[in-house]
This record gives C-alpha cells, sequence and structure tokens, in this order.
C-alpha cells in the first residue's frame, strides 16, 4: 500500500510539474529532445519584455558560431555609436599646384572614409553605379585641373590592409559573400563572370565576360558542365592576388551563367575607375595608378595636412545601409559597420579596432562573459555567442533611442527579406521581427515576436550540427516560434 501510495505521490508531483511548465518550455524542451538533436549543440533563451523576466531557456549560456545573426551585434552597435544618419565620407585632395593653363603639377588623392555604398548594387541600377564618378569629375574641374601632372592616388590605409576578418577560410574568400571590408570600397567589392556552358557534359564552360574589368586578372578555371541543376560553382582567391580559381559545375547548356565573386583589391579598383573616367572626360594624366598600399604607405593624418580639399562624396545613410545588412544579409555591409564605428571612435578603420570598440560598449552594458568576436557578419567560425547574449542585446535596443529604427530593418517572418518564406502559414507570421543566420551545419535566429495576446518577447535559439536535414530543423525551429507568437 505504501508503494502504492508512493507511485500516486510521484506520478502526481510529475503532472505537476509538467502542468506548471508554459508551452514555450515544453516546445523547446520536445525540441531538444528529439532525436535529430541527439549530438547537437542548442542554446536558446525567450524573455518578456514587459515584464524582464525569462519565460524559457535551454542552455542560454552554451556558447558556440552563429552565423549571420551576428549581425545584430554590428548594426546595433552601428546605430547606437554613430546615428541613423550617419555618413561615410570619401574626400579628394590634391598635393601640388594649378598652373595657369589648368595643369596640376603633382597628384589627385582619394581618401578612403568606408564607405561601402559607392556602385553599390543596393543603392544603383547597373548603367548608375558609377555616377558618383560625374560628381567627382565636375569637383575637379570646378578646381581648375584640366590636366595632372602626376597620379591618381587611392588611399585606404586608415582602414587598414587586413583583407579578410580572422577565422574567415579559403573556401569561402573569393566568392561574393566573403568579399573583405576596405577603406576604399566600389561595386559591393564584386566581380561578376558570365559563364557560356557547353552541352556537352563534363566540358569547361567558356568564360564569356567579366564585370568590372580588372587588368591582370588571370582565371584559372575548372568549372565544367554538368547535368545538375543550379549554380555549383566555386571562386577562390586571396584579398590582393589577380589569381582567381574557379571550380565545380554549372548546368549545361546554360548561355550566359551568371557567377559571382570577390574583387582582388578594391582600393587600387576605385583608383582605376576614376582614372580611367578623368581621361575620358578630357582630363590628362602623366603618371601611372597608385595606391597607398603597394606604396607601402602607412595611415597617417598629417598627410593631408598640408594637402589642398577637392571634395567631399558623402555616402549613403547608415540607417539605410543597415537595413540592407538585416534585411538581405549582406556580410560587406556588416564588415562595414564594425570598421566605421573603429573609424570614427579611434581613428583606426581596421576590423581588430571595431571589435574592440563594439567589445568594450556592450560589457558596459550587460555581461559578456563566453562573448568572443572576429568579424561582423558572422561568417568567421572563430566566434562565439551564446542565446543570453542576443537577448541581453535585444533587450538594450528595444529601450534604446533607436528602437524602432532598428526593429524596421529587421525581416518579418512570412513577409520580408530572409524571413518571407519563414513560418509563411504559421502563428508567427507578421508576428516575428528577426535575424536569420545560416552556414553549414549552423542555423540561427534571434530577434522579436509580439505574441497574439500582447506581449512581447525577445528571443535567440542557435543550433550547430543537428543530424536532420535542414528543411527538417527548419520546420522543428518554426514550431518553437509558433508557439511563443501564442503564448
Amino acid at each position: 500500500m505504501k508503494i502504492l501510495r508512493l507511485i500516486l505521490f510521484l506520478a502526481i508531483s510529475l503532472l505537476n510539474s509538467v502542468s506548471a511548465q508554459n508551452p514555450i518550455q515544453l516546445s523547446i524542451d520536445r525540441f531538444a529532445a528529439d532525436p535529430s538533436m541527439s549530438s547537437a549543440s542548442i542554446t536558446f533563451k525567450v524573455v518578456d519584455l514587459d515584464q524582464g523576466n525569462t519565460v524559457a531557456e535551454y542552455q542560454p549560456f552554451l556558447t558556440m558560431p552563429t552565423a549571420s545573426i551576428a549581425k545584430l551585434f554590428s548594426t546595433a552597435t552601428a546605430l547606437e555609436l554613430l546615428g541613423p544618419d550617419f555618413r561615410a565620407q570619401t574626400r579628394l585632395y590634391h598635393d601640388g599646384t594649378i598652373d595657369s593653363l589648368g595643369v596640376l603639377h603633382g597628384n589627385l588623392w582619394i581618401r578612403g572614409g568606408g564607405d561601402p555604398s559607392l556602385g553599390s548594387k543596393y543603392f544603383h541600377e547597373d548603367a548608375q553605379q558609377l555616377v558618383f564618378l560625374d560628381e567627382w569629375i565636375a569637383a575637379v574641374k570646378k578646381a581648375g585641373i584640366k590636366g595632372i601632372d602626376g597620379a591618381v592616388y587611392a588611399d585606404a590605409s586608415e582602414f587598414g590592409y587586413e583583407g579578410a576578418p580572422d577565422g574567415w577560410s579559403w573556401s569561402d574568400m573569393g566568392n561574393y559573400y566573403g568579399a573583405g571590408p576596405s577603406g576604399l570600397t566600389i561595386y559591393d567589392n564584386q566581380l561578376s563572370f558570365h559563364f557560356n556552358v557547353p552541352s556537352a557534359l563534363g566540358s569547361v564552360v567558356k568564360v564569356k565576360s567579366m564585370e568590372p574589368e580588372v587588368p591582370g586578372l588571370v582565371f584559372h578555371n575548372y568549372i565544367l558542365s554538368s547535368s545538375k541543376s543550379g549554380d555549383n560553382a566555386y571562386l577562390y582567391g586571396a584579398p590582393y592576388s589577380l589569381d582567381r580559381f574557379g571550380s565545380g559545375t554549372l548546368p549545361a547548356g546554360s548561355s550566359s551563367f551568371l557567377v559571382k565573386g570577390s574583387l582582388p583589391d578594391p582600393e587600387w579598383q576605385v583608383a582605376y575607375e576614376f582614372d580611367k573616367a578623368l581621361r575620358a572626360a578630357g582630363i590628362t594624366i602623366s603618371g601611372d595608378i597608385q595606391t597607398a598600399r603597394t606604396n607601402d604607405l602607412s595611415a597617417s593624418l598629417k598627410r593631408y595636412e598640408s594637402m589642398h580639399m577637392v571634395h567631399t562624396h558623402k555616402g549613403e545613410k547608415l540607417l539605410d545601409i543597415v537595413s540592407h545588412t538585416n534585411m538581405r544579409s549582406v556580410n560587406l555591409f556588416a564588415e562595414h559597420m564594425v570598421n566605421l564605428i573603429g573609424y570614427d571612435k579611434t581613428g583606426n578603420g581596421s576590423t581588430s579596432s571595431g571589435l574592440t570598440v563594439l567589445e568594450d560598449y556592450w560589457k558596459s552594458k550587460f555581461n559578456t562573459n563566453g562573448m568572443h568576436v572576429n568579424d561582423g557578419s558572422g561568417l568567421s567560425r572563430s566566434n562565439a555567442w551564446n542565446a543570453d547574449h542576443f537577448v541581453q542585446l535585444l533587450k538594450c535596443m528595444h529601450t534604446s533611442k533607436y528602437a524602432a529604427q532598428f526593429k524596421s530593418t529587421l525581416p518579418v517572418a512570412g513577409s520580408s527579406g530572409t524571413l518571407r518564406n519563414i513560418c509563411a502559414g504559421g502563428a508567427a507570421k507578421n508576428r516575428m521581427q528577426a535575424k536569420s543566420g545560416s552556414m553549414t551545419r549552423i542555423k540561427s535566429y534571434a530577434g522579436y515576436i509580439q505574441s497574439a495576446s500582447g506581449k512581447n518577447y525577445c528571443f535567440a535559439l542557435i543550433v550547430n550540427n543537428a543530424s536532420c536535414s535542414n528543411a527538417a530543423l527548419l520546420s522543428k525551429m518554426e514550431s518553437v516560434f509558433n508557439t511563443i507568437a501564442t503564448y
């Protein structure tokens, strides 16, 4: 009899314990108990923004790589420290004298200010990408310069020449999404190849055209035609190297297949485009294109103290750049956010400088123990965050004076950006604003959900190494999001 009473007592206790748990906690517990998660790493947390209490969690302090939700840190920091109306500046100078014939005896300098919007496809149509050069040429002519007895110099030195952040892999560098930041960026630092793909399977594809023109670039082509559909080609190449490699396959019979890679040397490319446009406008130039990097010129503000200002070009507003960064997950823009905060606060626009500013700022707001940041986009697998880090960030931004602007940059589930197909038929549709992240064996989401009951939550869910397919993992994650949206 005593044994029966004990069993009954334990059963009732267990039942009361389960019923006491809220649906969100039950949902994440089911998620973690799924057989496909047996070898996975999971970190999860949900906080009620109105009450400030934790609603549900699962290993909230377990750190791991997160992929693109890392952009929440870079974009939030940029908004907080620079403001939504900040505009990066690119400045033109000359270092000589202009004679009575309009000949500049000296050099024309382009001083990079980390503007990622120069010639960007996100802000210009194809035919308008170089419209900013018309403005620059007009400024040169207004200064009375008709010829240059010297060279066009490009100087991106104040942002360093790291080329790519720490932890980026060879398989990423060379591809379009692995385009590194620069003090002088153009065309989103991308290089477009158009291939003619033979119908015969296993044939080497032919390069039809390449944009922009990069004199001296050598393309080692190992891309073959295949019966597989879609883009299965990969481009490789180190920063500043004019050697580019292509491998993989493209669908047989395609007359013009587009594959995008990274631009080898953005600093040089800006000088090349400006030099070419100046010559086309009738301005003679005696010297060859020069860059600060190839001339081993260190970053120095003193270099410009004795020069003559010709023009200041202001880039797009920071809020608009942040919107593209979060809505469309643009790696390059996220990296530039890091560079710009470093440049603004320390005068050093390198990635390492910007990350120090970022980490110090959030360290003053909440506990960042276990947080390791190596880039602004999340492409580095050396990064490490946990769900608590993101929830604390989101809580801070919820009460920020830029809260509305920040939230407006986030994709909406079932509606916009990278979340347009997420929870499209579920309760979280139009109730969830979040950033997504995805890399091989990594899937993550972090953002805000307003439930049907009117409660406001912030959450983060990060999963590494699940054994199921991406589609199956997404479906399981959607179940958690929909549960939050109904609680």
